[in-house]
């Protein structure tokens, strides 16, 4: 039987998240890649044991997310039953509903239907009765917002959220998904953007600046870039790996010349930190407080604690931010 490690609150830095009483970890594990039936189900297992051991307390699902579509939530549910029941006060565990889930117009984008629906369901795959956070994966552009918020607040009513958020809004869209919540009483938590050194949209169109007028929570996705901010691809494309698989979220159009060259610019920068590229990267989304957590994957343990060691060293010098926007800005 699983025993968590008793100094496991040790040395994680936890965040206040926006407004509310929650803090979050300053890494959450996202179960977006690595959970499903094409990996050993005790890695899985493996990787979640030991992320709960170094104090990551939060692990972040969506409805899609496998393959297939719900394969991580039945994977995360069936690890919660054998190692996670007595200890499920404290994790954090949230999942989203907005993508394509399954066929027909009611499997997908904002509406009411889906919504609490695709909840149910995620409940029923991890077997438990409540989720802590629920997003709105996507705003849906043909409903009403009124709607895509007030099923959140619903689920919050119905005791199957305690919190809600929001991801891949843009400012004005949080703006407005802040105030519908405000009026029905159920504050919005946190916003979910992709955000890293490579992409800076979140800065760059004011979203952050929103998130701080609101007083509201932020967790960045992809702070890695699908990989390509790790040393992975320094001295070209591995065959293994999700470049070369020409995976929908990577594929080696994206790997230029011009951008490995920068790539390694960065890495040089790390280097004389005492860190690793991707330890640097997730330092840079973390530096200065502004962001409550950085989601991160893992494929083995032993990346999840590279990830971690990240946490130990968050300060930047002037000259180190220079030099790293002047590499990724060139």
């Amino acid at each position: 039987m699983y025993t968590a490690h008793p100094d496991r609150y040790a040395d994680m830095p936890y965040r206040r998240t926006g407004r509310s009483g929650l803090k979050l970890p300053a890494l959450s594990l996202g179960l977006w890649h690595n959970f499903g039936p094409d990996r050993p189900a005790e890695t899985q297992r493996a990787i979640l044991r030991r992320a709960f051991d170094l104090g990551v307390t939060h692990f972040d699902l969506a409805n899609n997310y496998g393959p297939p579509p719900g394969a991580a939530e039945t994977a995360l549910g069936e690890a919660l039953k054998a190692d996670f029941a007595r200890y499920r006060d404290e994790l954090v565990i949230s999942t989203k509903a907005g993508y394509l889930m399954w066929p027909g117009p009611y499997g997908e984008w904002g509406s009411r239907k889906y919504l609490l629906s695709s909840l149910d369901q995620s409940l029923s795959r991890m077997g438990l009765d409540h989720v802590d956070i629920f997003y709105s994966h996507r705003f849906d552009p043909d409903t009403p917002l009124e709607e895509t918020m007030g099923a959140l607040h619903t689920a919050v009513q119905q005791g199957k959220a305690l919190y809600v958020g929001v991801s891949n809004y843009d400012a004005e869209q949080t703006r407005e998904a802040a105030r519908i919540l405000g009026e029905l009483g159920t504050p919005l938590l946190i916003n979910q953007p992709r955000y890293s050194m490579l992409d800076r949209r979140p800065e760059d169109e004011g979203l952050m600046d929103a998130l701080d007028e609101l007083q509201v929570g932020s967790i960045a996705y992809s702070p890695l870039e699908q990989g390509l901010l790790t040393s992975r691809y320094l001295d070209g494309i591995p065959e293994d790996s999700r470049a070369a698989s020409d995976s929908p979220f990577l594929n080696t159009d994206a790997l230029t010349e011009e951008l490995v060259g920068r790539l390694r610019a960065l890495a040089d920068i790390a280097s004389a930190r005492g860190q690793s590229l991707a330890q640097m990267a997730l330092s840079w989304v973390l530096r200065g407080g502004r962001l409550t957590s950085a989601l991160v994957g893992a494929s083995s343990p032993q990346q999840l604690e590279d990830s971690v060691a990240a946490t130990r060293d968050l300060d930047f010098s002037d000259e180190e931010l220079a030099r790293i926007d002047a590499i990724v800005q060139q």
